[in-house]
């Protein structure tokens, strides 16, 4: 059997009808950048985290970059990430000319450590980003009271967290602003690269619209503010992420059953340590990962019998050759490495079948078994 880490044609295969009419009406429309598709889209997914203003661009990497120019982060400010996450948190810092400045996680959510984030801080830190990751809240009131303490600001990396929620608000609308990608994997995913920025300041999301459209303003495109960017949602985009996002937590629900399918089987499986939210989260599992040693040869195992589990992430990004200037000498964080060498994302999907989830199981243990990994 195989399966696949996410069947996205089985996604589609449930809303064909509802997503082919949507884009007929582009289609129909001409207005393929910045049509009322797009527009009613930011209101739409505004309203569903719970803040007044959401503001569309190109990706989720635009979506990080242009959020710290909009809160004043540049040049000599230092931002606190995480170094255990994809390279866009700390991509976007050095691309708006201040420095990452990376920190340690806890294993049992994979998120920033707000101990560690403590040791961290400077009188050149401006901001932090913690990320939601794998669908998993951060532990954010800490990190809220640091900021407030110190006058910095929180900008929330969600890419990966959209319907999750943090002592029952949901995730977006807990910092100054928030990030989240639309890539196509995401638990909601275009048909293509999008990115949006919410965020509860008026003022921040002035500057954004912005800074997404070469630094114009609305009512004069050829009057430039600033130099700014070409990141737009296009209407396509926008018009496919509104067909989906009244499924969004009907899709979540599914991971969340599914993934506690998956702990019914692996309980107590000698050396396997299963993902479980903390007692302030709600989880949306667009990864459910778990961690094991010998986690390489366990995951070559699974791919030769057809089982789609991939490693998130092998290297953290202090580890990286891109960031050689924000590392000192004999930096160790030592929770996030031993996430790298550990963490094992199983298939996981709301339209998976309980014969796949099942498989993937068996397979998982019998291959920790031949390779006595424990």
């Amino acid at each position: 059997m195989f399966v696949p880490l996410l069947d996205l044609k089985a996604q589609l295969a449930a809303i064909r009808r509802e997503v082919d009419e949507a884009i007929r009406k582009v289609l129909e429309s001409g207005a393929f950048i910045q049509g009322a598709e797009v527009q009613e889209f930011e209101v739409e997914f505004a309203a569903y985290c719970g803040v007044p203003h959401a503001v569309s661009v190109g990706n989720g990497t635009d979506a990080l970059i242009l959020a710290l120019r909009a809160l004043g982060v540049g040049p000599g400010d230092e931002v606190i990430v995480p170094t255990f996450t994809f390279i866009a948190t700390a991509e976007c810092v050095v691309h708006v000319g201040a420095a990452p400045v990376f920190a340690d996680v806890n294993l049992e959510d994979f998120n920033l450590d707000p101990a560690s984030v403590q040791e961290k801080l400077t009188p050149r830190t401006r901001a932090i980003i913690p990320v939601h990751l794998f669908g998993h809240p951060a532990d954010m009131d800490p990190l809220l009271r640091l900021a407030e303490e110190r006058g910095l600001v929180i900008l929330e990396d969600a890419a990966q967290a959209h319907g999750a929620r943090y002592k029952g608000k949901r995730v977006g609308g807990l910092g100054h602003a928030a990030a989240f990608s639309f890539y196509p994997s995401k638990n909601l995913g275009a048909f293509g690269d999008g990115g949006m920025v919410v965020t509860r300041d008026a003022r921040v999301a002035e500057k954004l619209r912005c800074l997404r459209n070469h630094g114009s303003a609305k009512e004069d495109k050829y009057r430039h503010k600033v130099v700014g960017y070409n990141s737009r949602l296009d209407t396509l985009q926008a018009a496919v992420l509104r067909v989906k996002l009244p499924h969004l937590d009907r899709w979540n629900a599914a991971r969340d059953r599914w993934a506690e399918e998956y702990r019914k089987r692996l309980e107590g499986v000698d050396g396997l340590i299963l993902p479980r939210p903390r007692p302030w989260a709600e989880h949306v599992y667009h990864l459910f990962v778990v961690r094991l040693a010998g986690r390489d040869r366990v995951a070559e195992a699974l791919r030769r019998a057809g089982v789609s589990a991939s490693i998130y992430y092998p290297a953290c990004l202090h580890e990286q050759e891109a960031f050689p200037r924000a590392v000192g000498r004999g930096l160790s964080l030592p929770k996030a490495s031993q996430a790298a060498r550990e963490a094992l994302a199983l298939p996981l999907f709301a339209e998976m079948s309980r014969a796949q989830l099942e498989y993937v199981a068996e397979t998982l243990v019998g291959s920790m078994g031949k390779l006595k990994v424990s």
